[in-house]
């Protein structure tokens, strides 16, 4: 055994063997305190941008079941107006036949029907100017939205839905033109004209409630794979806690057994002295 004075190869050997083990236990007291087993790019370069990634797809995934919940609240408030229109509209349709059964009907009857037919071609149009989601009217025949109902830019995280207008112009019911009047033949011309209207609204209908379920089925996918997604996350940057308490445990010993080492080395050039005569 070589023995120097200027030179403590053992307390040198003892101090970095003590300094490797104060960093580890750093780096698991660090772990154990925050539930991460990533926290900066240092710790795993290659990790980090991983879960920066999968993070991104979390959050955005998030966002976009979000924005699909406000794109079906939009469809259905819609949807529900479309649906009090088709009633009315039957209801318009009820009154032209009555009114085209000449035989049983009087003047005075063609005006009460006309009165009841002009108020309801009144709450058509009032239904479609007022149905809005906030400020952004529905039914006036202008609206065109975009759902943003995915993580990313992309076409297909996209849904684009137009709405068409539901006012009696649109129809081709509007009071100007079509009216029960005074005859059969009019009434009869309204009859066409109410039918076709409920055709036309129908169909609006049923794109609108055809969008509504293609966003549902987007919502319940990016649930699922935002679950995943969590779940890669989670694997990849959360600190198994179990494994981390025992690594810690085991550093104490290290850490306790190399205190005690390096003030052993310490003492070591002092037997030199012994050496002496």
């Amino acid at each position: 055994m070589t023995m120097s004075v200027n030179t403590n190869l053992s307390a040198i050997n003892a101090y970095n063997n003590l300094n490797a083990t104060s960093n580890q236990m750093n780096s698991t007291v660090a772990e154990l305190s925050s539930g991460l087993q990533i926290q900066t790019a240092a710790q795993d370069a290659s990790g980090y941008v991983i879960s920066q990634g999968l993070n991104v797809e979390s959050l955005g995934l998030g966002q976009a079941i979000q924005n699909g919940q406000n794109g079906v609240s939009v469809l259905q408030i819609a949807e529900g107006a479309m649906n009090q229109q088709v009633s009315i509209l039957q209801r318009m349709n009820q009154l032209a036949t009555q009114a085209a059964n000449s035989g049983a009907m009087s003047t005075s009857s063609y005006t009460a029907v006309q009165a009841e037919f002009s108020q309801l071609q009144s709450q058509l149009d009032q239904i479609a100017s007022s149905t809005s989601f906030g400020t952004t009217q529905l039914l006036n025949g202008n609206y065109t939205g975009t759902f943003q109902i995915g993580a990313y830019s992309s076409g297909t995280d996209q849904v684009t839905v137009t709405i068409a207008g539901t006012s009696t112009g649109a129809m081709g019911i509007a009071p100007a033109s079509v009216s029960i009047g005074t005859t059969a033949t009019q009434a009869q011309a309204a009859m066409s004209a109410v039918q076709a209207a409920i055709s036309y609204v129908s169909s609006a209908e049923a794109q609108v409630a055809a969008v509504q379920n293609q966003i549902q089925a987007v919502i319940s996918n990016d649930t699922i794979s935002q679950q995943n997604v969590q779940s890669a996350y989670s694997t990849l940057v959360d600190a198994n806690m179990a494994q981390a308490m025992t690594a810690y445990s085991s550093q104490q010993v290290l850490m306790q057994a190399g205190v005690a080492m390096l003030g052993q080395a310490q003492q070591l050039p002092s037997l030199i002295l012994k050496l002496i005569p």
